[in-house]
């Protein structure tokens, strides 16, 4: 794992709870919203990702994401907030930074958001040009499910060399332990261990970690934060066979998310289960899962006793 060479990369280890933004009549239900960073404190998770993709981001606009971002780091109660800033234009991008800034974020996750698609050297100026624009830590956020834009390894080593960029956010891949393991190692030898490594797509996050990933961004963590500390805390703490039997343990849930198209539309149901947030909390044209598909949901949490 990295030894980090710098304070920033401290704050990019461990459980990463990316939250939900509830929507309710095309508005951003603020009460539940805070209510949810609360569940988060009360849990104990390492930092706080708004804004992500759990979080919607890419349906707000630059005024609504900059109330996000302040009711965030309001209800956080000191733990670390970074903010996703994402957008089509980089003006917005270096909008959604000056607001992420104001709230009192302590670190930003970019990703590469397009139409048209992106070259590596659009990618590289993104970064280059948020890097300059300020002093926050940078999390490089590649999701390919959403975004449609691959990185490279090569294009990972020209990020980290950026100052300002102190985190990439993989996503999880079906391969053995040993696989995971070069995988993750390749990828450090490339960013010369200046930068921390996160694993994101759930079903995948104790493997990443036992692999030797520093943190776990983590969609469902947003929703469910208990169990996902749980598997953080073995996995970190060397206990990597407990790690794997507690996700084992949640197969049923990664296999809906496997089902329906990743977490988001999950994580909704869940949350609008358990009364967190009212139903429906998507933003349109996003419908959620339909009535049957709710009720598998709600039968894998009260099965599996997850709240």
């Amino acid at each position: 794992m990295t030894d980090p060479t710098s304070p920033s990369q401290n704050l990019f280890t461990g459980l990463s709870a990316f939250p939900l933004t509830p929507i309710r009549n095309e508005e951003i239900d603020e009460v539940a919203y805070s209510a949810l960073i609360e569940r988060l404190v009360e849990a104990g998770v390492d930092s706080i990702t708004a804004l992500g993709s759990t979080g919607s981001y890419v349906y707000l606009t630059t005024d609504e994401r900059a109330r996000v971002a302040q009711r965030t780091v309001d209800h956080a109660a000191g733990i670390p907030v970074f903010v996703g800033v994402g957008a089509l234009r980089t003006r917005e991008v270096l909008a959604n930074v000056s607001s992420a800034e104001a709230a009192g974020a302590q670190g930003l996750l970019v990703a590469p958001v397009s139409y048209q698609p992106l070259t590596d050297d659009d990618v590289v100026e993104l970064f280059r040009t948020v890097t300059s624009a300020t002093d926050l830590p940078v999390v490089v956020y590649d999701n390919p499910g959403t975004t449609h834009f691959t990185f490279t390894t090569d294009l990972y080593a020209r990020l980290a060399g950026l100052d300002g960029v102190a985190s990439i956010k993989i996503p999880g891949l079906a391969l053995s332990p040993p696989d995971f393991t070069a995988h993750v190692d390749r990828i450090r030898a490339a960013t010369d261990n200046q930068v921390t490594i996160g694993i994101s797509g759930d079903a995948f996050g104790a493997a990443g970690l036992n692999a030797g990933c520093d943190a776990w961004y983590a969609a469902v963590g947003g929703t469910l934060p208990r169990p996902m500390l749980e598997i953080t805390r073995a996995a970190l703490n060397g206990e990597a066979e407990r790690a794997l039997e507690l996700s084992a343990g949640l197969q049923p849930l990664w296999d809906l998310f496997a089902e329906f198209g990743g977490s988001l539309r999950v994580c909704a149901a869940i949350a609008e289960h358990l009364g967190l947030v009212a139903a429906p909390s998507l933003p349109l044209p996003i419908l959620g899962l339909t009535g049957a598909q709710r009720q598998r949901v709600a039968e894998v949490v009260d099965t599996l006793g997850l709240d």
